[in-house]
């Protein structure tokens, strides 16, 4: 039934005339990026770099965006706990898991030992051939069931299930996994996402006071392993995750927020059920369930409504090498590309709202902006070797402008996001200094480069769930 449903709502299978509007903001980033590239042919002073310029203009057009919108946390009060509403909903929760024994003790210990637990505790094991059966029978007395069974609950914690399938991919776990949940919302928790003591209890009160909240994100810190590579990739993608959580704080003030991290996310499973679950043919299949809600609100006139919780807080082991970042972001990529595809026909579309006029039409303009700034800095270094300092120096003080931009903002914004969340994150100030001036030539051609392998993801259709090498979890998990 569940699959039933499915194919009856996926764009993908049954695709909407895409409006006039949306056509043309889907030509307006090909047609100028091949205007502005142009212009190192033309010209030979800094608007042969009009590739570049055009792409910090976007850019700071977004960081601007996002500092007006975050301005009402100057005067939120500091998170706090307060009782939860009178109506208490049930609260479940999915960890979607394949040859992930070193980390499950960790991750399960963690959700069990929570401020309000939760009702049930679902392991959807998605064929797992290492040692997840033995780490479970000795951590939890689980029994190994049968393939596509599931196991009684776990001797002294009750909330515990193991619903062991044939391996099949993220989504279809997760499909399978919703028919054994009976809770008024459900939580999807990756099984390397530590969650912070009150992040259930504030994602369960969200969804209490607003009866219209179908899906929601908590607010997710990257952590990596303690070798240099890990080190250094944990400061940049620190700054990265501040800035964008901040960003999706923005978009949920204009009711356009489609970015709600699988990793920790929480859903009311009716609604889930209603529209067909995950599509196990999406490379970012929560990314994509979002699109679906949208949809399915506007055309019934749901009003349903995402949000980011601050107060919900949880730490993800992040990739600590270049090669695992990069297949990470050719993943997230792809399947955003996918994912805008499919729905081409909100774009610009003025029946969905907000998310139409404004957050779809940023997201098509976004598909090429891996392309605009890996082409910018190779005519960056196109017009070094050819012109010298002479070009390359008024083209660098703007970029070191952009970077003071950006140094700026996060140093007045982490105060804000320190309000919002409870949480003590950010960078250091002389942290802060270094990644913001060493990010425009590393960190951030590597997430474009990752961004580019997306999109061979994406054309060719060949994309799976990949295991990730695990840096950080591990070693928390010996200390537990």
């Amino acid at each position: 039934m569940l699959q039933h449903a499915f194919n009856l709502q996926s764009p993908r299978l049954t695709p909407r005339p895409v409006p006039l509007a949306g056509r043309i903001i889907g030509l307006i980033s090909p047609i100028l990026f091949l205007t502005l590239t142009l212009q190192v042919f033309l010209r030979a002073n800094l608007w042969s770099w009009s590739v570049g310029i055009a792409y910090i203009l976007y850019d700071t057009a977004l960081l601007l965006f996002t500092a007006w919108s975050i301005l009402p946390l100057r005067h939120a009060a500091p998170a706090v706990t307060p009782p939860l509403p009178a109506t208490r909903p049930t609260l479940g929760v999915i960890i979607a898991a394949r040859n992930e024994a070193p980390v499950l003790g960790v991750t399960i210990d963690r959700l069990v030992k929570q401020e309000d637990p939760p009702e049930l505790i679902l392991l959807a094991d998605d064929g797992s051939d290492d040692d997840s059966a033995r780490v479970l029978k000795e951590l939890y007395g689980l029994a190994t069931p049968a393939v596509g069974e599931i196991s009684g609950p776990a001797p002294g914690m009750p909330s515990l299930r193991w619903l062991r399938l044939p391996h099949g991919g993220k989504a279809r776990a997760l499909n399978a996994a919703i028919i054994h949940v009976d809770t008024d919302l459900m939580l999807t928790v990756d099984a390397d996402t530590l969650l912070a003591p009150g992040s259930l209890a504030a994602m369960r009160r969200a969804f209490a006071v607003e009866p219209e909240l179908v899906a929601a994100t908590g607010v997710i810190r990257p952590i990596c392993g303690p070798q240099l590579s890990g080190r250094i990739f944990e400061t940049f993608q620190r700054y990265e995750y501040v800035r964008n959580f901040l960003s999706r704080y923005a978009w949920m003030e204009q009711d356009g927020l489609l970015l709600i991290s699988g990793a920790f996310a929480g859903f009311r499973r009716d609604a889930v059920l209603e529209v067909g679950g995950f599509d196990p043919e999406c490379m970012v299949e929560d990314y994509e369930l979002i699109h679906r809600l949208y949809r399915h609100s506007a055309e019934t006139g749901r009003g349903w409504r995402t949000r980011v919780i601050g107060g919900a807080m949880a730490s993800t082991d992040a990739p600590a090498s270049p090669l695992a970042f990069l297949r990470q972001r050719r993943r997230w990529f792809g399947g955003f590309l996918q994912t805008q595809h499919w729905n081409r026909d909100m774009v610009g579309n003025p029946r969905f709202g907000k998310l139409g006029t404004r957050m779809l039409p940023v997201k098509a303009v976004d598909t090429f902006q891996p392309i605009y700034g890996l082409t910018a800095f190779a005519v960056l270094v196109s017009l070094f070797l050819t012109h010298g300092l002479s070009l390359a120096a008024p083209i660098l003080s703007v970029m070191v402008a952009k970077v003071a931009l950006d140094l700026s903002f996060h140093l007045w914004s982490i105060t804000l996001y320190r309000r919002w969340t409870g949480q003590s994150e950010g960078l250091g100030l002389v942290q802060a200094v270094l990644v913001s001036f060493a990010e425009p030539f590393t960190f951030q051609l590597l997430r474009h480069a990752g961004a580019l392998w997306g999109w061979g993801a994406f054309l060719s259709g060949r994309e799976s769930w990949v295991k990730q090498h695990r840096t950080a979890i591990p070693l928390l998990a010996g200390r537990a």
